[in-house]
């Protein structure tokens, strides 16, 4: 049985950015997907925002990835012609008892590499969006937002132009070692005819079913598989006119960034993710997606506090998402975690974990990461 050069699992964002790099480097590249189409779970179910890079511990693969991720995301959306658009962000305080996370807010990002961030009076920040209520405030002029969809596809269609073919309705069984690669056996979703293919590389992309692939894998210690934890982030949306024209967020909140106000490419506003601890650890055993509609009397208190003119009644649940989060409630947000032969000792083999937010924007910085790790 011939080998294919590289296998991917997961053809959410982050693993079409890596089939684009691998194809474009000259490797033959298939990608497995258990769901019927690209980027089902994590990767459209987000805010779609564009990050500076301005709250990650410094030196970590979030702050790294993010920051250069930010540029390469730039340039590929402005080449490709995929919708987006730097709107820039306030961060606002609304109390005097915040100004001094605001402070770390700019030392961490300066320590990051980013260094665009404004401090602005409460006045001054009103200059920029009347309808806003702070006491201080940061401007970030290199958030953005842009179309998760559409660079989804623009990912796909290069990887493709380059010869990577996608295996949609694909679920991993197993992944056992053989001599110069990986023997993977497949089910098909549809028929459940089970199909083994061999690969020279494997890169385990698959979000919230990384840790699952993983523990597939013969011959990976248990210690290599982090524990995941799954956060859920609802979102709603505001009926209504919209007076803001950037993005409006909160000083972050313990597990997420806050309640805070994004906006689509048509303008319209939508609000959150807040965060809703799961207690349920296997993502195969099916996700609840569905919004009470009855969270969203917690984010008016939330909205109220940087936007108190938001009407009563006007808030409409939409979607949500889920985050393959490493770290759990209360605890320190961890690091993107990224292994290559170096830690485990396998060669050719690639994980993936923890791959939540900034995920989109640091997409194609971890694609050109990844491929350095390649033996």
């Amino acid at each position: 049985m011939e080998k294919t050069a590289c296998v991917i699992a997961g053809a959410g964002v982050v693993g079409l950015a890596i089939a684009r790099e691998m194809a474009m480097r000259g490797f033959e590249t298939l990608v497995l997907e258990a769901e019927h189409m690209i980027g089902t779970q994590t990767s459209s179910r987000n805010s779609e925002v564009i990050h500076a890079g301005i709250y990650y511990e410094p030196n970590s693969l979030k702050a790294r990835f993010c920051v250069e991720g930010k540029e390469r995301l730039y340039l590929y959306a402005q080449a490709q012609g995929i919708p987006h658009k730097r709107c820039g962000k306030l961060i606002v305080a609304t109390s005097e008892a915040q100004h001094t996370a605001l402070d770390t807010i700019v030392e961490r990002a300066a320590a990051c590499g980013v260094h665009d961030l404004q401090r602005l009076s409460a006045a001054q920040a009103q200059a920029l969006e009347p309808a806003v209520q702070c006491t201080a405030a940061l401007f970030s002029p290199s958030t953005g937002i842009i179309d998760s969809h559409a660079l989804m596809l623009s990912l796909q269609g290069d990887a493709e132009n380059h010869g990577a073919a996608i295996a949609f309705n694909t679920e991993i069984l197993s992944v056992e070692q053989i001599d110069g690669g990986f023997s993977i056996t497949t089910r098909d979703r549809e028929s459940g005819e089970e199909f083994t293919l061999t690969a020279e590389r494997f890169i385990n992309a698959a979000g919230l079913g990384a840790q699952a692939i993983a523990a597939t894998i013969n011959g990976l210690a248990p210690e290599h598989i982090p524990a995941l934890h799954l956060a859920k982030g609802n979102y709603f949306s505001a009926l209504g006119k919209n007076p803001f024209s950037r993005l409006i967020y909160p000083v972050p909140v313990d597990g997420g960034l806050g309640v805070h106000l994004t906006l689509d490419l048509n303008g319209q506003m939508r609000f959150g993710p807040d965060v809703e601890w799961l207690h349920q650890v296997n993502p195969q055993a099916g996700l609840d997606y569905s919004v009470d509609p009855q969270r969203g009397d917690s984010f008016y208190a939330a909205i109220r506090q940087y936007w108190p003119e938001l009407p009563d009644d006007v808030l409409q649940a939409t979607y949500s998402g889920i985050r393959p989060k490493l770290s759990g409630k209360g605890e320190t947000a961890a690091d993107f975690h990224i292994s290559g032969s170096d830690d485990h000792g396998i060669t050719g083999l690639i994980n993936l974990f923890g791959i939540e937010s900034p995920g989109l924007t640091s997409s194609l910085a971890i694609a050109a990461h990844v491929s350095t790790l390649i033996k």
